[in-house]
């Protein structure tokens, strides 16, 4: 910009003096914009020098950690180019800043979540071993306590081993596997855990689904991820209730309905019951709220929807969608 408006300013200083024959003039002319020359200079070399100011000023607020600031455009020039790749950098670094801060955070809400849940079993594991220490201690007492200590270990096993999957699943970081399966030998197997539970409490457990129907997902975790929904449908309900997994077929979806006659979910639990470690007013002392949590992730992995409706004390219906163009 500086050497155009040298080049006009001679330019026109050169006719100016190819049409003023004067000497004495043509002396005043080339002073007057050699004059220009050098305020126009000072002017834009000024100007450069704030906008060189502004940058490194801007830079001294993104080391100091401020939250980033605005930038004023320069939209000619090499400064301009400039600008806009320093501008570039700041956003990347402050993008992957704050994504590292997330992981981070996540990282140590998982481990504050798990050191939570095993509390309870590992100071149960320490009064028994301190029982087992009485050498009075009778030897049918000993077993019993043995076996406890043996339940809470697996029991501990158990939570590291679901958190750490859920963890995996929330971080997209578990790769499940694309394979073609038959619907109702899903759900068969996703179901039959339960078949004992369900005689005991006389529960008509029912799965309906056309043979021909097949679906392509990770066989394993989608087993996992029913499983966990029929557990729950199978612990709120009542003797002598029902538990029925359907599924159908349409161009776009593999629906899968899976609906019990049981006690039902409040409205104020209803939108919470998928979040991790939120336990309704009818949980079971046992649960962990984990179950649903994990459903929902390994279904949304894979392309898919999960819904629920319920009312108190007439039941509950969980409502799945796993899409045709499934990606895994």
């Amino acid at each position: 910009m500086e050497i155009i408006i040298q080049f006009v300013s001679i330019f026109i200083a050169g006719i100016l003096c190819f049409v003023v024959r004067d000497t004495q003039s043509i002396c005043y002319i080339l002073a007057a914009c050699i004059l220009v020359l050098v305020a126009i200079s000072c002017v834009y070399h000024r100007l450069q020098g704030k906008r060189l100011e502004n940058l490194i000023l801007y830079l001294m607020k993104v080391q100091d950690r401020l939250v980033l600031p605005d930038i004023e455009k320069y939209n000619e020039g090499k400064l301009g180019i400039l600008q806009s790749e320093i501008y570039k950098l700041v956003v990347l670094f402050s993008e992957q800043s704050h994504t590292a801060t997330k992981e981070r955070e996540y990282l140590a809400k998982m481990l504050s979540d798990i050191s939570h849940q095993i509390k309870t079993p590992l100071t149960s594991i320490t009064i028994m071993t301190e029982l087992l220490e009485n050498p009075n201690l009778s030897e049918e007492k000993r077993i019993e306590f043995i076996g406890k200590i043996d339940q809470q270990v697996n029991r501990i096993t158990w939570l590291i081993k679901n958190l750490l999957t859920l963890s995996q699943l929330e971080a997209d970081m578990l790769k499940l596997k694309k394979e073609e399966i038959f619907v109702k030998e899903l759900l068969i197997k996703a179901c039959q855990p339960f078949e004992i539970m369900a005689e005991v409490k006389n529960i008509a457990l029912t799965v309906t689904a056309n043979e021909e129907i097949k679906l392509v997902c990770d066989s394993h975790w989608t087993i996992e991820a029913i499983s966990n929904i029929v557990k729950n449908c199978m612990e709120h309900t009542e003797y002598g209730g029902m538990v029925s997994v359907y599924a159908e077929q349409n161009n776009f979806s593999t629906n899968i309905r899976i609906t019990d006659n049981g006690e039902g979910i409040g409205k104020e639990h209803l939108p919470h019951i998928f979040e991790r470690f939120y336990k309704g007013a009818n949980s079971s002392t046992n649960s962990v709220g984990i179950g649903l949590a994990m459903s929902k992730q390994i279904i949304m992995q894979q392309n898919g929807t999960i819904q629920v409706t319920s009312e108190a004390g007439k039941g509950t219906s969980f409502f799945i969608k796993m899409y045709s163009d499934v990606k895994i």
